[in-house]
């Protein structure tokens, strides 16, 4: 067996137990972090009204995502995965303290004026710490393969899409009515006094692992080893081609869902709407962690992305606010069926040793084209699309498709996304990349669980695996 194939391996009793402290720790900093983003977003178009501005925000955040990917994947593999979201935490919690400060010292006219430095600096301090708090996602990805057996992978990566519902929730509708009642001043005061929280009870939990060994001659941005680890399974890359590719089209949905929500409802009313939307997340990852992903999840992947394509292209025909209500909750059910899927694969496919590296590749290959889309599509919407579908003759070329609403321009892009989403994932099923990498997975081996005394797994493994310190 090559260093490149996974080895069989067993996780540590309690392992299970174990991954729900990480989990719901890690949900905790994931609704903190994105209380604030949301809150950013909301208050940045409603002081400003600039599509321009929320999307030239949105396509930084996952620029930097890109950008970093492959360093947090190799940080990951160098370091123990509990040391690696300690930093992460300490990190985010001093770039929040950083923009409060800047928040007190400079008024809010001042910071809002999108041609003066402070409005950039705010932005972008929070931005970066919400990217580093990207990094115990990566890190919680890995902990899957080292505390779960495989043939509860697809359960255990259902529970993350479902507390990930479960945190959209919260933050959706605390971050609208946030910036509706106390601004951003008392936002950044909760965000700021909440991030503290998980990082504390991380320092009490116990993540039973080895000391890893980096690879020889691997350096902090290991591209080499994180493309050796890719190019050693057959068909993994053209499923990350494929998922960077989906990525392109949902730029679109990132640069332009919160202006047409916005449109549609009130601040308040449209955070709501997004946190009762969101129990989709729940919906989809309860459905994957009660009842998996089939015998073939890169099957149930490609059939899903197919399905949110449809949703994404009919969603905004009419500028009924029911209709986009829906098309969101049904948009939502499907995310955690398509990242449980491919993280799934990966756990099973890829040795643990070097899954930091290829989640972290995957996570900068798959984001880099939202910032490509988000950038591009934002002006031309804003000078172009939007106020050509407002004239006369726009009106009556695509009245008869998307209605007489004024966003008839954002329907317009998200039809053509959708239906181009649909066209790929039919056509991946017939690529030979599908039926390899399927044979991969079939074939890959599985790990199981060590009974507590069990020989081989130190007893100090076996006291950690228990979860929290002291219980």
């Amino acid at each position: 067996m090559s260093d490149a194939t996974p080895a069989s391996r067993t996780v540590p009793p309690g392992g299970m137990r174990t991954f729900l402290h990480v989990l719901v720790n890690t949900a905790v900093a994931n609704v903190t972090t994105s209380f604030l983003w949301f809150a950013l977003t909301f208050w940045v178009y409603l002081e400003t009204e600039s599509v321009l501005a929320t999307g030239i925000i949105g396509g930084a955040y996952m620029l930097l995502l890109a950008i970093f990917g492959m360093v947090f994947g190799t940080l990951v593999d160098r370091f123990r995965k509990h040391a690696v979201m300690v930093f992460s935490g300490v990190f985010t919690l001093a770039a929040f303290l950083a923009a409060g400060a800047i928040y007190l010292a400079q008024p809010e006219s001042t910071i809002l004026d999108l041609g003066g430095p402070w409005f950039w600096l705010f932005s972008g301090i929070i931005l970066i710490g919400a990217v580093v708090e990207n990094l115990r996602n990566i890190a919680l990805s890995t902990t899957v393969t080292l505390l779960v057996p495989t043939e509860r992978h697809a359960n255990a990566n259902g529970l993350v899409g479902t507390v990930q519902g479960i945190a959209f929730i919260v933050t959706s509708a605390l971050s609208g009515l946030a910036v509706g009642f106390v601004g951003m001043g008392g936002t950044l005061a909760v965000a700021i006094a909440f991030t503290a929280v998980p990082l504390v009870h991380l320092l009490f939990v116990r993540i039973p692992e080895e000391a890893p060994t980096p690879d020889p001659g691997s350096k902090i941005l290991d591209v080499r080893g994180a493309a050796a680890a890719i190019r050693a399974v057959p068909g993994l890359f053209a499923l990350i081609l494929f998922s960077t590719f989906n990525n392109l089209i949902g730029g679109l949905y990132m640069a332009l869902m919160d202006p047409y929500g916005l449109e549609l409802f009130d601040v308040k009313i449209w955070g709501v709407v997004l946190a009762v939307t969101a129990t989709g997340f729940l919906i989809g990852g309860g459905i994957v962690a009660a009842k998996g992903l089939g015998a073939n999840p890169i099957r149930t992947l490609l059939l899903a992305v197919a399905a949110m394509g449809l949703l994404g292209a009919v969603f905004t025909l009419r500028e009924w606010w029911w209709l986009y209500a829906l098309g969101i909750w049904a948009y939502m059910t499907l995310v955690p069926v398509i990242e449980s899927a491919e993280q799934t694969v990966i756990q099973k496919v890829v040795p643990f040793e070097r899954q930091g590296r290829v989640f972290g590749a995957a996570t900068a290959l798959e984001v880099s084209t939202g910032p490509i889309t988000s950038f591009a599509i934002a002006p031309i919407a804003e000078f172009w699309i939007i106020p050509a579908l407002r004239t006369d003759e726009g009106r009556r070329t695509w009245s008869w498709l998307l209605g007489e609403g004024e966003m008839r321009g954002i329907a317009l892009i998200f039809l053509v996304g959708g239906l181009v989403m649909v066209a790929a994932a039919l056509a991946a099923f017939l690529t030979r990349s599908y039926r390899t990498l399927s044979a991969e997975y079939r074939e890959a081996p599985q790990t199981t669980e060590a009974d507590a005394a069990a020989p081989g797994i130190p007893s100090s493994s076996r006291e950690a695996a228990g979860g929290v310190a002291g219980e």
